[in-house]
């Protein structure tokens, strides 16, 4: 399978062929859909058939197992290998989560403190940080400084190292609670230009301008020192 998400985040429409469909998923020769992972949701889509019959993907999920990408469909209709299909992406969905995602690697660069955890909607993203002793959050400050860097219309660009390479640079690892496959011979890394470098598996948008006018919506105790910052789309 062709997983084009990574080639090309903007592609929407795609034409590929069915390699299967049983209770556990749909499999494609190729897809356009990103399979829930590292706090991004799974893409949603649309199937048409030849007949002009359409078929709802709902989510989308990798197996743990074979690594396969199982798109899960809403009806229990299922259709033969080799069924020729054209796939429509849910855009509007699907790029709200690049936006929110490049958010949240901004708000890392904000917040220098390590992540515990983090999640995204649609609607908004959050992340929840160890703060050193003494650090304080202060959320005109986080969210002026949050817009600055979406309005200097950075680069963003996808790089690739090694596990091997990755761990002689622990710095870039940001998550306390996630670390990324160090045994795997080619690591993504996402470089934020001049501002941010880390590892990361999800969709972004091109630059930061495109990310839009953001809000920090609030800020939450997780602990006694673990901070939770939810911010959302103001656009």
């Amino acid at each position: 399978m062709t997983e084009r998400f990574y080639q090309d985040p903007y592609q929407t429409r795609l034409a590929t062929r069915v390699l299967s469909h049983d209770d556990a998923g749909l499999t494609l020769e190729d897809t356009l859909c990103y399979p829930l992972g590292g706090g991004q949701p799974g893409d949603s889509a649309t199937l048409t058939l030849a007949d002009g019959a359409t078929l709802r993907i709902a989510d989308t999920r990798r197996d743990r197992e074979t690594r396969a990408i199982l798109h899960q469909t809403e009806s229990d209709a299922r259709l033969a290998p080799g069924t020729e299909v054209t796939l429509e992406l849910d855009w509007d969905r699907r790029y709200r989560h690049m936006r929110i995602h490049t958010c949240l690697h901004l708000l890392g660069v904000v917040i220098k403190a390590g992540v515990t955890g983090g999640n995204m909607t649609a609607e908004s993203g959050r992340l929840d940080f160890a703060l050193p002793e003494g650090m304080e959050l202060d959320k005109e400050h986080i969210e002026a400084e949050l817009n600055r860097l979406v309005a200097a219309d950075l680069p963003l660009a996808v790089k690739m190292t090694s596990g091997e390479a990755l761990k002689a640079q622990p710095e870039l690892i940001r998550t306390m609670s996630v670390t990324p496959p160090l045994h795997l011979p080619e690591i993504r890394l996402i470089e934020v230009e001049g501002v941010d470098l880390q590892p990361c598996g999800g969709t972004h948008v091109t630059r930061t301008g495109e990310v839009g006018r953001v809000r920090v919506k609030k800020i939450e105790s997780k602990g006694a020192r673990n901070k939770r910052v939810v911010v959302e789309l103001a656009e």
